[in-house]
């Protein structure tokens, strides 16, 4: 059964760090592309970072340019993201999501077909 799993969100203060990961059950990562998403309440979900499953090339979503970092270790079967200096506008759900390798997808939410169930995210003080 393909299965993603979100784990390490919570509350944390304006300025802090968490490391949210996502570890893929039924399936091996290495030939899919996965991306970090989130859904903020009354918007549409986004793309926040993706990395690609060959050469390593990464995408983020402008806000969060030099302060996340998305990675992978397909021995862990589990990709990253390491949020650093979080502010009140990235509070959301945040999810992992997979592609096929094939699929060049964008990192775009309709570009993915398997995700996870989803992990909160709250910065607040």
């Amino acid at each position: 059964q393909l299965q993603l799993v979100e784990s390490g969100g919570g509350l944390v203060q304006p300025g802090g760090s968490l490391r949210l990961s996502c570890v893929a059950s039924g399936f091996t990562l290495d030939y899919y592309v996965i991306g970090w998403f989130r859904q903020a309440p009354g918007k549409e979900r986004e793309g926040v970072s993706c990395i690609s499953s060959r050469d390593g090339r990464t995408y983020y979503v402008d806000p969060v340019k030099g302060r996340f970092t998305i990675s992978r270790d397909n021995a862990k079967n589990t990709v990253y993201l390491q949020m650093n200096s979080l502010k009140p506008e990235d509070t959301a759900v945040y999810y992992c999501a997979v592609v096929p390798a094939g699929v060049r997808a964008m990192c775009v939410p309709k570009d993915f077909g398997s995700w996870g169930q989803g992990t909160q995210v709250t910065v607040s003080s």
